[in-house]
């Protein structure tokens, strides 16, 4: 057990002697990196695992089952959105402006993905749309990066100077997510929900309708892996909003979903009834940008007493940096991590979006342990957490020393932890999810259908 399992376990105010259930399965050659990116990924997963395995205990009245992490499942997993295929085809990978670039005195990273930013990103530049790289590369050798970074963010782009450690630690953003737990689960005052559980369900989640309001990347790993363990996963999207077809594919396994546009008030309205009814509300969107449609976490609290309300963030929702977006590769350039795993010459990256998956499965832990708290004691409760805060715990609460005499494992090969079925977009290759218990789901119970074409309401 590593020094990081501990940590994330006692984050979730989980009973530690629980740990004992929890064995590993090594495998040698897995998320190769300077920093100790399969430890973290490892004990993200473990606590998920745990949690899952809590609760099911909770609803079954038996004891706790045992929980197994076999190293090649959770490298697979934290490669995900590599390994999708949809008839053979590969999703998108990174646009061309989304990527490290030169600047006056050090490096700038960029994240251009959707339409939206690429043009934001141009226009902070003063270039046309449509300017190719070169334009880009020569607009920026000329600014001192923090300048662009300022630019950028003002003009609603992406954009984050390279940093390293020390910088960020220094900075009045990394001082306060020092101070911060890894995760936040806290309860409040308030009735307890209504507890939905279908005779003989076997699913820790069975019954629970969980309203899903992210995007990329951590939030839908969280929602996902509600989904595998038997929730009712609504995913709820702005039409106006692009969505990457290889994105939907990978982590809206075992959910629906629906578009609705909270501008319109027959659309509010929908959004109120299934709230109304919901168990478990997750949002991803930076923070204050849903306020004004009264989805704000302490609204929701208040409308909807014995909620779960859990929100995740790039930055933290505190702080200069509260309101800013925020991708895992923009928080790896300004944390340190691109330099640390970078060559002396240029900055790197992860071997994963592993800030985006370490955050997504300790929000599903978090979640998981608070239906379990909520089952003992009522109450609402509140999950918060950020690319930002994982990012420190990878810096800082991590290590690379496996326990003394365990052995490597053979090499890792993901090919075991893939799967294959048809699906209504085609024929569908992806990983499968690592959280794993003894009788508990293999895999998802569907797969995603066509993005937004799910109707607006909870399934009986």
């Amino acid at each position: 057990m590593n020094r990081a399992t501990f940590q994330a376990w006692a984050a979730l105010g989980a009973d530690q002697g629980l740990l004992e259930r929890v064995s590993y399965t090594r495998v040698s050659g897995v998320l190769p990196a300077r920093l100790p990116v399969p430890e973290a990924a490892r004990a993200a997963v473990s606590v998920c695992a745990l949690a899952a395995a809590e609760l099911a205990a909770a609803r079954s009245g038996g004891p706790v089952p045992r929980v197994r992490v076999d190293d090649g499942a959770v490298a697979t997993a934290f490669h995900s959105e590599r390994f999708t295929r949809l008839d053979g085809r590969a999703g998108d990978g990174f646009a061309p402006l989304s990527r490290f670039w030169r600047t006056a005195d050090g490096w700038v990273r960029t994240h251009a993905n959707y339409p939206h930013h690429q043009d934001r990103l141009w226009a902070a530049l003063g270039l046309p749309a449509g300017a190719r790289v070169e334009a880009v590369a020569e607009a920026l050798a000329g600014r001192r990066a923090a300048e662009v970074e300022d630019a950028v963010y003002g003009a609603g782009g992406l954009a984050v100077a390279v940093r390293d450690a020390a910088a960020w630690a220094a900075g009045e953003q990394g001082a306060l997510v020092a101070r911060r737990p890894l995760v936040a689960l806290e309860r409040s005052a308030g009735a307890p929900a209504p507890v939905r559980r279908p005779a003989g369900a076997a699913s820790p989640c069975a019954g629970t309708r969980v309203l899903d309001l992210t995007r990329v990347l951590a939030g839908p790993v969280a929602t996902r892996t509600l989904a595998l363990l038997g929730a009712d996963v609504l995913r709820v999207d702005a039409p106006g909003l692009p969505e990457s077809p290889g994105t939907h594919q990978d982590t809206g396994l075992g959910k629906r979903s629906t578009l609705l546009d909270l501008g319109r008030g027959a659309d509010r309205r929908v959004l109120d009834e299934l709230l109304a009814a919901a168990d478990v509300v997750v949002t991803g969107y930076r923070p204050g940008a849903l306020d004004r449609f009264g989805l704000a976490p302490e609204a929701l609290a208040e409308r909807r007493p014995g909620l779960v309300v859990a929100r995740l963030s790039a930055w933290g929702a505190y702080g200069p940096w509260g309101g800013r977006r925020g991708f895992d590769s923009l928080v790896q350039a300004a944390t340190g991590i691109a330099l640390l795993e970078g060559d002396g010459e240029a900055p790197g990256a992860l071997p994963a979006q592993a800030l985006d998956h370490g955050t997504g499965y300790l929000v599903a832990a978090a979640v998981l342990r608070a239906l379990t708290e909520r089952r003992r004691q009522g109450g609402t409760w509140r999950v918060e957490a950020s690319l930002a805060q994982t990012a420190h715990w990878l810096l800082h609460g991590t290590d690379h020393e496996p326990p003394a005499g365990e052995p490597a494992g053979p090499p890792y090969e993901a090919g075991p932890w893939l799967r294959e079925r048809d699906t209504p977009l085609g024929r569908l290759r992806h990983a499968l999810s690592p959280v794993s218990y003894e009788g508990g789901p293999a895999d998802w119970a569907r797969p995603p259908g066509r993005w937004g074409a799910d109707a607006p309401r909870w399934t009986a």
